[in-house]
């Protein structure tokens, strides 16, 4: 219970930080910041931190949400925010696959990592 309040208050102070640097104009994410979309990932954090954790339907349908947008998907995931958070990108890629998401961009280039 204590690590959960923990990892609010810790994303609660994210969401701020990641508010004030906000930038006005279209990026990855169109007008939406991956910071501030990191969040809605919320669901997913031990999945991302631990490749044999179960995938929870909320979380695999915010990442098929934001998924649509393999640019932005990839932003999020390589976010500060889910760095800070504890994120390991290299489990996190495995989400779309884990979630059996048909349509999802298989191949795609994130950085140092392939989505599968």
């Amino acid at each position: 219970m204590a690590a959960s309040m923990k990892l609010t208050y810790f994303l609660g102070v994210l969401l701020l930080i990641a508010a004030w640097n906000e930038v006005d104009g279209a990026g990855e994410c169109g007008k939406a910041n991956p910071d501030m979309e990191a969040f809605k990932l919320a669901p997913c954090a031990s999945a991302a931190q631990d490749e044999n954790a179960s995938v929870s339907g909320s979380c695999c349908t915010q990442v098929h949400r934001i998924g649509r947008n393999p640019k932005c998907l990839c932003a999020v995931m390589m976010s500060n925010t889910a760095k800070a958070s504890g994120i390991k990108p290299e489990i996190a890629m495995t989400i779309p696959k884990r979630c059996n998401i048909a349509d999802r961009p298989v191949g795609f280039k994130c950085g140092a990592y392939t989505l599968p």
